[in-house]
């Protein structure tokens, strides 16, 4: 059985997510510059303690299921990453020209990472349980607050942008295995 085409799949997963920020864009702008890194980081805490929420009860009671909130974390890590190399800003001062080169751009090195990884791994997300992705997530989340609560400082590890970029790879496989194309 030949394997599904990793690359292709997570192309075609941000090509759903990136619709979704270019529709935000054009209802809202980029109002969430606004946000300080922390509070990206809190959004995705909320999105992905949804997630876990739905998966240990099985039920959600607001007509939004675990897809909508896993692209939520890939958008959102990538505006935590747009803000935390241009800082928070006291108004929507991006264009959506410039916010789509900027999604554009941290996506393309998400994958360049996934890749590598994904080779060195032998594509082991693949047997993975998804509600184990979630875990990670939240665990990547826990990381950065740590990292954020010591003001970016680390002595060993990733900084917050990893710990962001391995969110949105998480997410990416968590949206593939749903699609049922692995």
């Amino acid at each position: 059985m030949t394997r599904p085409d990793t690359s292709a799949q997570f192309d075609a997963v941000v090509a759903e997510c990136r619709d979704m920020f270019v529709k935000k864009l054009d209802d809202y702008g980029a109002a969430w510059r606004i946000m300080r890194p922390s509070s990206v980081t809190d959004q995705i805490f909320i999105k992905a303690k949804r997630i876990r929420s739905i998966e240990t009860k099985g039920v959600a009671l607001v007509d939004e299921g675990i897809r909508p909130e896993l692209i939520g974390i890939i958008n959102y890590a990538v505006i935590g990453l747009i803000q935390l190399e241009l800082g928070c800003a006291d108004t929507d001062d991006m264009g959506k020209k410039r916010a789509v080169e900027m999604y554009d751009h941290y996506i393309a090195e998400a994958k360049s990472l996934m890749t590598a990884k994904n080779h060195d791994y032998d594509e082991a997300w693949r047997e993975m349980r998804p509600q184990s992705y979630t875990d990670l997530i939240l665990m990547k989340i826990c990381r950065t607050k740590q990292i954020e609560d010591h003001c970016g400082h680390t002595l060993v590890s990733e900084g917050i942008d990893a710990n962001y970029f391995d969110m949105i790879n998480y997410s990416v496989f968590g949206l593939i295995k749903m699609s049922g194309n692995q």
